[in-house]
């Protein structure tokens, strides 16, 4: 049973015809993959010229299916090209095989091993994106069967998402160790654990090839120790004691150095041969291939997280209507960032907003689209519009985003393919709140010393529908509760009913802020944020999240002050009067001659232009707020009055007083509300 067997494949690999011998050593029938042959198959293609004689033999790369004799050497020929009628394109390749009894070493078993390595190797490496994994995946693979120690070495550079230098010395090549296996018994308690850096290797002639590429197979370990020249406290670190050969293999892809694959024999009394080189180098190639797709996904990952972040406010706020935290977190299992967020946006006359929104989708794209609709949520909520509007407006610009990307302007931004996205406006002084949703989840309001519950709101269409209203739902809020915004992330789980984690959320924040939890309503709302987190969030996630809980507050009646006013010019000394009063009852004299020709103004023309009833209305805080509202629906107009004219120089002059103005429409008319810093 001696005979050489022969296979001819073609350019795929697809076995054309084979003979009885080859049919029992490779176990491969005639329109089959040659799975064992590819490897040599391929050094052949790449090698071989167009008329290129028979190449020399190439120990394959394992070889068989398992219970088949494996051969040790083959020798591929290049033939002519296809005919015509064959099926598909491309060249023919003869493969003759010499069998394992005549190919001297290891054997059948050997084989097999190695076969097995190298299979699993393609089914293993490269499943994860996570470079520590993987390289724990690498020795995994590699020990005991293979090796009795085996190391992934990678570079510094590497580990956090960036490309490495392209360097000419092995000294110059800072590396990590990302991972480390071996065998029962053997002692490598000195070596280098895990996640901690390698001292440079030095440049040596023996070490040179591995920036070349090139595996270094070393059969004496006395003489390794030697050529590297180290003292004994660092050798200790590389070298494990009772080794006899090893072999070194740098995971090199697009001519960089990622790092470097490294095994060890001991116990194991065979040492490594070039066959042995030969494989491991098979396999790292494919290893590195993967740390290179890692590489650039953490790349990826790390800038995408870090743009989310900064757009995302601070995780904990304070205001004058709310204390607010918020968390973000992205999904888990190599999904990554996505295009959740949340927002607070302090608004005029002490009011706050709060906003929680998801874009579908993952990565970069979903994150700028996710920048382009919060700037556009603030932008609309510095025009001070109900939630119902705010949301109607949103939802024309996201049907523009996707109108540019059905058009196929590559120039445009990315579109926002479906969004949600819930606004809802807190009021301090009259304690309620409105909201209204773009098919996102409702709010969870927990009172103090009572159980959270969900608030009935009636859902919209999610953004980009068009066409459908918002409708505002308003509710009261008591002085200390806690509002929860948060994604579906949260509350949906793979295969669960999303009301089943919807109820883990209102237990838990009944638990963790209510009056049962540790500290009751005073425990830190960035403790109860992760407690949330903990508590409800799935062991590995897989949507990201973002969360927005707010403690609201409620100024007292000392701190407000209201009249209302007939529209009757001959009453704007007596509203002058009444601010004076109040400002020196709350003792902000310094305040009272602007606060009082602000005032004045105002009244004067919401008597002279609008009618009335008029409201006037004094608020304190960190701020002194005027407002003055009336029955009309014409938005003020600041203009420079010529020297002729005989008015037009009120609102400028208002804007020149107050730090800040502005005005807002509201059901029965508009608001027009100036601010000015206290102390």
């Amino acid at each position: 049973m001696n005979e050489t067997a022969a296979v001819v494949l073609d350019d795929a690999g697809v076995v054309v015809a084979l003979s009885e011998r080859a049919a029992t050593l490779l176990g491969c029938s005639p329109g089959q993959i040659c799975a064992p042959l590819l490897g040599p198959l391929a050094r052949a293609r790449t090698a071989a010229a167009p008329a290129a004689p028979a190449g020399p033999p190439v120990p394959p790369p394992g070889g068989t299916h398992a219970g088949h004799e494996a051969p040790r050497a083959c020798t591929v020929v290049p033939l002519a090209a296809r005919t015509p009628g064959a099926c598909g394109a491309g060249a023919l390749w003869l493969v003759l095989l010499a069998p394992a009894d005549t190919a001297g070493a290891t054997g059948p078993d050997s084989e097999r091993r190695r076969t097995g390595l190298a299979h699993a190797a393609a089914a293993s490496i490269g499943v994860s994106l996570d470079m520590t994994d993987m390289a724990q995946v690498l020795v995994n693979l590699l020990v005991p069967d293979f090796a009795d120690l085996a190391t992934v070495d990678l570079a510094e550079p590497v580990l956090v998402g960036d490309e490495p230098p392209h360097l000419a010395a092995t000294d110059d090549v800072r590396l990590r160790r990302a991972a480390s296996a071996q065998s029962p018994g053997i002692s490598a308690e000195d070596l280098l654990p895990a996640g901690e850096a390698l001292p440079p290797v030095p440049d040596t002639e023996l070490m040179r090839p591995l920036m070349e590429g090139r595996p270094v197979l070393v059969s004496d370990v006395g003489a390794l120790r030697g050529a590297l020249g180290m003292d004994p406290e660092t050798l200790r670190l590389f070298v494990p004691s009772g080794a006899h050969s090893s072999v070194a293999v740098p995971l090199y892809a697009r001519g960089l150095i990622l790092g470097c694959v490294t095994v060890w024999r001991s116990q194991l009394p065979c040492p490594f041969d070039e066959a042995d080189a030969a494989l491991l180098q098979d396999v790292a190639s494919r290893a590195a291939l993967g740390v290179d797709n890692a590489r650039r996904y953490t790349k990826e990952h790390r800038s995408a997280l870090a743009l989310q972040r900064s757009l995302l406010p601070h995780s904990v706020l304070n205001t004058a209507a709310a204390d607010t935290a918020g968390v973000y977190q992205p999904a888990g299992g190599g999904v990554g960032v996505g295009g959740d967020w949340f927002d607070v946006i302090p608004l005029p006359s002490l009011r706050v907003a709060f906003v929680v929104g998801d874009v579908v989708g993952h990565g970069l794209e979903a994150t700028a689209a996710m920048a382009r609709l919060r700037t556009a949520v603030q932008t609309l909520a510095d025009l001070d519009l109900d939630p119902g509007e705010l949301l109607t407006h949103l939802d024309d610009l996201v049907l523009g985003f996707s109108s540019e990307h059905m058009a196929g302007d590559f120039r445009a931004e990315p579109a926002v393919l479906g969004a949600t996205c819930l606004y809802a406006v807190y009021d301090p002084v009259t304690g309620r709140c409105a909201a209204a949703t773009a098919g996102h989840p409702p709010p969870a309001l927990l009172p103090p010393g009572e159980e959270a519950s969900f608030l009935g709101m009636v859902p919209g269409p999610p953004l980009g529908v068009g066409g459908m209203p918002f409708e505002v739902t308003e509710f009261g809020v008591q002085p200390g509760s806690t509002l929860a915004f948060f994604t579906d992330g949260l509350v949906e789980r793979r295969g669960g009913d999303i009301e089943q984690g919807m109820e883990r959320l209102r237990r838990s924040l009944s638990g963790a802020a209510g009056s049962t939890g540790a500290d009751g309503p005073n425990r830190p709302l960035d403790e109860i944020s992760q407690t949330l987190c903990d508590e409800v969030l799935p062991h590995e996630a897989t949507d990201d999240i973002a969360l927005l809980l707010a403690r609201t507050r409620a100024l007292t009646s000392d701190q407000v002050a209201e009249w209302e006013l007939e529209p009757d010019l001959s009453l704007v000394a007596h509203a002058r009067e009444l601010v004076v009063g109040r400002l020196s009852d709350w003792q902000l004299e310094d305040l009272s001659f602007v606060t009082e020709l602000v005032a004045s103004e105002l009244v004067t023309n919401a008597i002279r232009y609008a009618g009335g009833p008029v409201g006037l209305r004094l608020i304190r805080d960190r701020l002194l707020v005027c407002e003055v509202s009336d029955p009309s629906s014409t938005q003020p107009r600041l203009r420079r009055a010529r020297d002729t004219d005989e008015g037009g120089r009120g609102l400028f002059l208002v804007a020149q007083l107050a730090d800040r103005w502005g005005s807002r429409f509201t059901s029965t008319g508009k608001t027009i509300w100036t601010e000015q810093a206290i102390g």
